[in-house]
């Protein structure tokens, strides 16, 4: 196949330029290399191509019938290459994924730029949501693969990142605020403003294991709006630790005795039929993250017990 479209692109060359002579020197070829590769082509189609003169060359009645032809093939020839191009340097692709607060700032930021300082052509599409909302764009095939706590979901392949374990985030002069820890029977008694993590919840599910109940004021998505709620005084929470190393001003955070922690995994629904630029961010994600989680305070890289 490959020899067959270059023999076509040589009579276009030839075509165009009149001459042997010139369309090897275009293309870096022998004149002889030319002759016998038109040859090869007229005996392919069973027809002489062109009329050799003195002056050059020209298309015979037969070569003039056939041009359009040879022409729409060296078209596609060239837009196949350019697209394998484009597929090998993942131009023009774009990679949409499903995430969280935490991980869409504090994580991936950093990823994406390392990853189009390689690829610039490649466009990230990012969809917020909860464990649940992440799991069902995935299966519905909205998003390419996401963030997820793996205890949140089934029948998705994942690959865990990090731990990341949860504090108490008090209001400053909060009478908790003078201990050196926290438990969840204390949280349990005041207006607690819970992080919104979809169907499944670590601190709901850890209150539930103890038989506690506590006084829910305010359920809401986004950590960094809990942050200023609880500087506002509206109630106590706790969230990752991953976010608040650069947003905790204002407020008081304390270790919580029952050691509230999350497992984050990339989660995808089937590898194969995954496009290639989200499998190569992938890829790049698993090899890159392990130096970057070294520095965000808190965080711990998870064992790989995922696949591909």
């Amino acid at each position: 196949m490959v020899d067959m479209m270059t023999r076509y692109d040589v009579f276009c060359k030839v075509v165009e330029t009149g001459s042997f002579t010139l369309t090897a020197e275009k293309l870096g070829y022998s004149q002889s290399a030319v002759s016998q590769m038109i040859r090869a082509l007229e005996q392919e189609l069973g027809t002489t191509l062109f009329s050799r003169g003195k002056t050059g060359v020209t298309l015979t009645a037969n070569g003039r019938q056939y041009l359009p032809y040879v022409r729409a093939i060296c078209g596609a020839e060239s837009a196949l290459a350019k697209k394998r191009q484009e597929m090998l340097g993942l131009e023009n692709s774009d990679i949409r994924i499903g995430t969280f607060t935490s991980v869409s700032r504090n994580l991936l930021p950093r990823l994406m730029q390392r990853f189009k300082a390689r690829y610039p052509g490649v466009h990230f599409t990012l969809q917020q949501g909860d464990y649940t909302g992440i799991a069902q764009w995935i299966q519905e095939g909205s998003v390419d693969f996401g963030f997820v706590n793996p205890k949140a979901v089934k029948g998705l392949d994942i690959r865990p990142l990090y731990r990341d374990r949860m504090v108490a985030v008090l209001p400053p002069g909060h009478p908790l605020a003078d201990h050196k820890q926290v438990s969840l029977w204390e949280l349990a008694r005041e207006p607690f403003i819970l992080l919104d993590e979809g169907d499944y919840s670590v601190p709901l599910t850890a209150f539930a294991a103890l038989h506690l109940h506590p006084a829910i004021e305010y359920k809401v998505v986004d950590d960094y709006s809990i942050l200023a709620m609880v500087r506002q005084g509206l109630g106590v929470s706790a969230l990752y630790r991953m976010v608040l190393p650069e947003y905790q001003q204002d407020v008081v955070t304390l270790p919580i005795a029952e050691e509230l922690e999350r497992t984050v995994a990339v989660a995808w629904r089937d590898w194969e039929t995954l496009p290639l630029a989200a499998r190569s961010f992938m890829n790049f994600i698993r090899d890159e993250s392990p130096e970057l989680l070294k520095t965000i305070p808190g965080v711990r890289q998870a064992e790989d017990g995922g696949h591909r």
